[in-house]
């Protein structure tokens, strides 16, 4: 089971740690990804890590915005965003793969969600 937390409102400008928590199984066997899904489109990758080192993964439209990171000991993934925009809002997902994909209809397991809401 993977749950989020993390999300909410912030004023433009700003900064959210989004933090995904496994149960069940453990992160270091699993690479832990983020996406997002806007009002009326598809989940787009964002972030992913594998906590036994690779480098981590940051999709090219959140580069230097968004970063990835993991703490083993707490089996958790976060998301540390910066610099927030308006069309940053989105439902934000945590999703887990035991290979190194991208695609949504790669992942294994799916967390619920969590809002994120951004104005200007």
């Amino acid at each position: 089971q993977l749950v989020e937390s993390g999300g909410g409102a912030v004023q433009a400008g700003g900064s959210l740690r989004l933090s995904c928590a496994a149960s069940g199984r453990s992160f270091s066997r699993y690479y832990g990804l983020w996406f997002r899904q806007k009002p009326g489109k598809g989940r787009e990758f964002l972030a992913g890590i594998n906590t036994v080192g690779a480098p981590p993964w940051i999709a090219d439209s959140v580069k230097g915005r968004f970063t990835v990171s993991g703490d083993n000991a707490k089996n958790t993934v976060y998301l540390h965003m910066d610099k927030l925009r308006p069309d940053d809002t989105a439902v934000y997902y945590c999703a887990a793969t035991r290979r190194p994909r991208t695609a949504p209809g790669d992942m294994e397991y799916w967390g619920e969600g969590t809002q994120v809401t951004v104005s200007a």
